[in-house]
């Protein structure tokens, strides 16, 4: 095993070779390689992976969007078009325990690179497809977009303000919910080969991920048949639990029971009254009344700064905080403290939220081609 592995951590000595790019093949694979995972990306020597092109901003010639989520890979050039490096490819996947892809259904069949070709050779092979909508059903020959599928699935219905347009999330999270699901799904499968010796075909949709993801949402719909709505900051079935602006600054409560509202009432906003209040004493009676206890709220909030707000919630044992920009968040010290901005090579990158199950060893997001040389010595010989 080559010295750049992170000896020690839970996945050493395991072999993936990851034919995936953009956000979430290239996330699930990081995270295997945080946990000591060797990970051998292939990619086309015309550009490869597309998020290599995917800026400004850059840093020293490489896309921040690559580099957020390929570290600890090495990157191999290899063109699956031209038959003596489809060959090295095959010659890999001997090596390999895991295969990660992304590439449209059916794509991968004519190189032999397709999950019936490999496992029917490799038995024990862990094979995982991640696509837009699964490989089987109406549309599994499309290719699947984050943002279409934030639309699709009724993500985007339910983010925004009430009267507004159906927003998006600011960042592509059903790529990285799907990459964490890939994860999950490859490390039952490695468990399970432990047992039975066998590897397994996972099949990942990000439409699958997003649905699962309505959570409560989808839960009370399909149970109710009431349509979900947009609430902005609020939430659908707990009140108060949303943003509050203050006299300097705008704050997030969670207020999560009944007896944090009497808290609340009682010992920080000076309102015994309302804590006795029969529209305001449960929940389901707040957010039946929501309507009228959100703008009183509201007036009593305008009273006092941020901070010292935060100091009696805070003192009071309630769930609250500021709504930072992401600058503030990631200089914060609940960031700063526990390491999860991590410096390779000159550049900054936010760490694995493993904690120790993570590398300590971690390598830099590679430049294109950069350990082709090096890994086809050391692993096959050439």
């Amino acid at each position: 095993m080559s010295d750049r592995v992170a000896l020690g951590q839970p996945l050493a000595g395991i072999k993936v070779l990851d034919l995936s790019r953009v956000l979430a093949g290239p996330f699930c694979t990081m995270t295997l390689g945080d946990m000591g995972a060797e990970i051998w990306k292939i990619e086309n020597p015309d550009g490869g992976d597309d998020t290599r092109g995917w800026g400004p901003p850059e840093i020293d010639g490489m896309a921040t969007y690559f580099l957020g989520v390929n570290r600890n890979k090495y990157s191999l050039c290899l063109d699956i078009k031209n038959p003596q490096q489809l060959d090295i490819v095959h010659k890999l996947v001997e090596k390999a325990d895991i295969v990660v892809e992304n590439f449209r259904t059916g794509a991968l069949e004519k190189f032999g690179l397709d999950a019936a070709t490999l496992t029917a050779r490799y038995p024990s092979l862990i094979y995982c497809s991640i696509s837009g909508y699964g490989r089987t059903g109406p549309r599994a020959l499309e290719a699947g977009y984050d943002f279409v599928i934030q639309a699709e699935s009724g993500m985007m219905a339910i983010t925004g303000q009430p009267q507004g347009e159906p927003t998006k999330l600011g960042v592509a999270f059903i790529d990285v919910m799907a990459g964490m699901n890939a994860t999950q799904a490859i490390l039952a499968a490695l468990y399970q080969r432990t047992q039975t010796g066998m590897g397994k075909v996972i099949d990942i949709a990000l439409y699958d991920t997003a649905l699962a993801g309505l959570a409560n949402v989808a839960t009370a719909h399909l149970n109710t048949g009431q349509a979900a709505k947009r609430y902005g900051n609020q939430h659908p079935s707990i009140v108060p639990y949303q943003t509050f602006a203050t006299q300097q600054g705008v704050l997030a409560l969670a207020i999560g029971n009944d007896t944090q509202f009497r808290q609340l009432c009682h010992q920080v906003i000076d309102r015994s009254d309302w804590a006795d209040d029969k529209r305001f004493v449960r929940n389901r009676d707040r957010v039946a009344h929501r309507d009228i206890l959100i703008p009183m709220l509201e007036a009593v909030f305008l009273h006092r700064p941020r901070d010292e707000w935060l100091m009696m919630l805070r003192a009071n044992g309630l769930p609250c905080g500021p709504v930072r920009t992401v600058s503030e968040a990631l200089a914060a010290p609940e960031a700063t403290e526990r390491a999860m901005i991590m410096s390779i090579e000159a550049m900054r990158l936010v760490g694995s939220p493993l904690g120790r199950l993570s590398s300590e060893n971690n390598m830099p997001p590679p430049r294109l081609g950069a350990d082709t040389e090096e890994v086809l010595k050391r692993v096959l010989g050439l």
